[in-house]
């Protein structure tokens, strides 16, 4: 009769439960890592999206102002052919906004374009955008449609006016949507290389832009990032798109034209680089894995229970719950008895020796003032929450003098006595430093510059009449910027307070000098 003994129910146990482990951190890191990869993408390409749809906005306001500035021009020249080319050739040269410019009478005659190769003045113009502008009388933006030169465009048009108020015709500009023009070097150029792109449709969801020429002009349909914009919705969602590719698509309207720009990149592409990752760290886990199963299955065969608890806690001692673990086995004989009772007092010692070697590791021996690590690490962790400060540092005035005419161990109390006094002239959350012999830095959090300029002072003023010290009273160098409104970046924050330090050295020393900021007004209103 087969019974389960302890040893293959410890190893029955353990294995299954590490397995489980293992699958389910694994599945459980994929799927954070996953949602947190497709959210962060819809955010970019809705950034993205609205970035666009502004600057388009932007280009079609220029068109339109040009347009306008000429239409006021024309109803005086109107019987002036002459004056008409030039000023289709002015609207054509003088930016890159049209690819063709032109003036058409009330009766669709066309006057005069620029370039004159495409139709000779005087022809009729019989176009979607001709007659639509003709209807309208008024400033547009029209549809997609085949002008009378044979070229698919979006027109731009602006009412040409009489001072009697007469609608004498219109003066208009095209953009190639098929070849180049101010719209494609507008979205071309920001053509992405990991499988991302944008396109643009029109208030019906036809495609005025894609990286596919072919495609312009085609109508979209069944894609819920195209309904959403066209709609005048702005956001990002997963969607599948009208080639069944399941996209991360963001999008934004261009609310003077209705259009509606859409930033997309396939989910797939996504996803490619954490599957990658994914299984990298499946080829790396799986030795250990086995490993610690054939670990399992010797000593499950060697020790019984108590002994196996107290090995499997012990290779977990630098967890938190290791002495909870340890003092809930049940050591029932001497042997485990003994060793679960070393094992708890070593786990104590060895929590009080880490602590101190952390400890010991951030601070300056001689001060007891964070050192440069305990400097970085803060520094670190204000950057993460963008924590503003104030820098300020410090330099003790012909340090080296002390120590040559009174002995090392006066500068040592000089540094401690300076320590003392910056404690003294701090708040709790104030990290006060030691960076180098007599160098010293105060980081003071959501304090301005003018507040730490004063900080500053007082402690000078403080070191400058003290009696105390053997060789007299001691005088400072101080140097004062601030994060982020003297510079954008942390290390040239600290970089300027140091040169504003040794400013005051070269002005006489014993004096507190504030870094000039590096930031425009606007950017530090921005800050």
């Amino acid at each position: 009769m087969f019974r389960v003994d302890l040893r293959r129910l410890i190893l029955l146990l353990s294995i299954t439960a590490a397995l489980l482990t293992l699958i389910n951190s694994f599945y459980v890191g994929y799927q954070v890592q996953r949602d947190l990869l497709i959210q962060q993408t819809l955010e970019a390409n809705r950034v993205y999206a609205a970035k666009l749809a502004e600057s388009t906005e932007g280009l079609l306001a220029s068109a339109r102002q040009q347009l306008a500035y000429s239409a006021a021009r024309l109803p005086a020249l109107l019987e002036q052919p002459q004056q008409l080319a030039a000023e289709t050739e002015r609207l054509k040269q003088q930016t890159d906004t049209f690819n063709s410019a032109y003036i058409v009478r009330d009766d669709l005659t066309l006057l005069a374009i620029s370039p004159a190769m495409l139709l000779p003045a005087g022809s009729l113009l019989n176009s979607a955008g001709a007659r639509e502008s003709l209807e309208k009388r008024q400033p547009l933006v029209s549809a997609p449609f085949v002008s009378t030169a044979g070229k698919l465009v979006v027109m731009i048009s602006q009412p040409i006016i009489a001072a009697d108020g007469r609608y004498l015709g219109y003066v208009g500009g095209s953009i190639y949507l098929r070849e180049r023009s101010i719209l494609n070097s507008l979205l071309g150029e920001h053509f992405y290389r990991d499988g991302s792109y944008i396109y643009v449709v029109d208030q019906r969801g036809q495609l005025l832009y894609h990286r596919d020429a072919e495609r312009v002009g085609e109508p979209i349909h069944s894609n819920l990032a195209v309904a959403a914009v066209i709609a005048g919705q702005a956001g990002s969602q997963q969607i599948v798109n009208s080639r069944d590719i399941d996209m991360l698509a963001g999008y934004a309207p261009v609310a003077s034209t209705g259009w509606g720009i859409v930033a997309q990149r396939p989910t797939a592409n996504t996803l490619a680089e954490l599957d990658g990752l994914m299984l990298s760290i499946l080829r790396n886990a799986l030795p250990f894995s086995l490993l610690s199963l054939l670990g399992i299955w010797w000593l499950a065969r060697l020790i019984a229970q108590p002994l196996w608890q107290l090995a499997s806690s012990a290779r977990q001692m630098d967890s938190q719950t290791a002495p909870g673990e340890i003092r809930q086995v049940g050591a029932w004989y001497f042997e485990a008895a003994e060793l679960k009772r070393a094992l708890i007092a070593g786990l104590a010692q060895f929590d009080r020796k880490i602590g101190k070697l952390n400890l010991d590791t951030l601070t300056d021996p001689l001060t007891g003032l964070y050192n440069r690590r305990g400097l970085q690490l803060t520094l670190e962790q204000w950057q993460a929450r963008t924590q503003p400060f104030a820098a300020v540092a410090l330099d003790i005035d012909h340090f080296k003098q002390v120590n040559d005419n009174h002995g090392h161990a006066v500068g040592d109390l000089q540094l401690q006595h300076l320590a003392r006094l910056m404690r003294e002239s701090s708040r709790g959350g104030d990290v006060l430093c030691r960076v180098g012999g007599e160098e010293f830095l105060i980081l003071l959090p959501d304090v301005d510059l003018a507040t730490a300029t004063q900080v500053a002072e007082r402690l000078r003023l403080r070191m400058e009449t003290c009696t105390a010290l053997p060789c007299g009273p001691v005088t400072l160098s101080i140097g004062v910027a601030h994060w982020p409104d003297s510079a954008a970046a942390i290390d040239r924050v600290l970089e300027m307070a140091d040169q504003a330090l040794y400013t005051a050295k070269r002005n006489g020393r014993n004096l507190v000098v504030v870094a000039p900021s590096e930031r425009q007004p606007s950017d530090a209103s921005l800050s």
